[in-house]
């Protein structure tokens, strides 16, 4: 059967676009589009979708209040979250509130569908369309080891501690160890602020 999908966008191209690809790839059945925010949940009771991939900027009533009221009423359904940035701090509020995926409109049209599977497969919270890059080594991050590194990077794809300890074969504990660490040395306080250096310098 088809992954039936809710697709929320307030720009009529960007949905022509999302139905394109995803008619092409086949296996997807587009079962409502809606326009605003307060559209959201009533077309939710009516057509069950599968899958919502709410738009974070939507009028009316923004992304990250539709991801909460949705989990809220359905919390059978999968919600993508899709947005113009990677803002850390937007990406971390759409991993906290329950979103499978966060896809960056970056991402190029033609690898929607394999966005929205790959997030809808993992139990773990991914962001797309976001390129990686090479570590920059500049005096912010030079003090990190490279398992460091490597921490602060799933750190950055909005993993928990949990998963980022089974992603780098350590215990929990482990990660809470080497994530002080990585905020002293930083000079942050939280996660949120560590994947804000991130991405600021180039590890994401």
């Amino acid at each position: 059967m088809p992954l039936r999908l809710l697709l929320a966008d307030d720009h009529p191209l960007i949905l022509w676009a999302y139905r394109h690809e995803l008619d092409r790839a086949g296996g997807f059945e587009v079962v409502a589009e809606v326009h605003t925010g307060s559209q959201v949940l009533p077309r939710t009771g009516q057509t069950t979708p599968d899958v919502v991939v709410l738009d974070i900027g939507l009028p009316e009533l923004d992304g990250l209040a539709c991801l909460a009221r949705l989990r809220t009423a359905h919390p059978e359904i999968k919600i993508v979250i899709c947005s113009g940035s990677a803002d850390p701090e937007q990406v971390a509020a759409a991993r906290e509130g329950g979103a499978a995926g966060y896809i960056v409109k970056s991402l190029p049209a033609d690898e929607l569908p394999v966005a929205l599977c790959t997030a809808l497969e993992q139990d773990e919270f991914r962001v797309f369309g976001v390129e990686e890059s090479a570590p920059a080594y500049d005096e912010v991050i030079s003090g990190l080891s490279e398992r460091e590194i490597s921490m602060l990077r799933t750190l950055a794809r909005g993993l928990s501690n949990k998963a980022i300890g089974r992603e780098l074969w350590i215990t929990e504990q482990t990660v809470k160890f080497h994530l002080t660490n990585i905020y002293r040395k930083l000079g942050v306080e939280n996660r949120t602020q560590a994947t804000r250096v991130a991405y600021e310098h180039g590890l994401v």
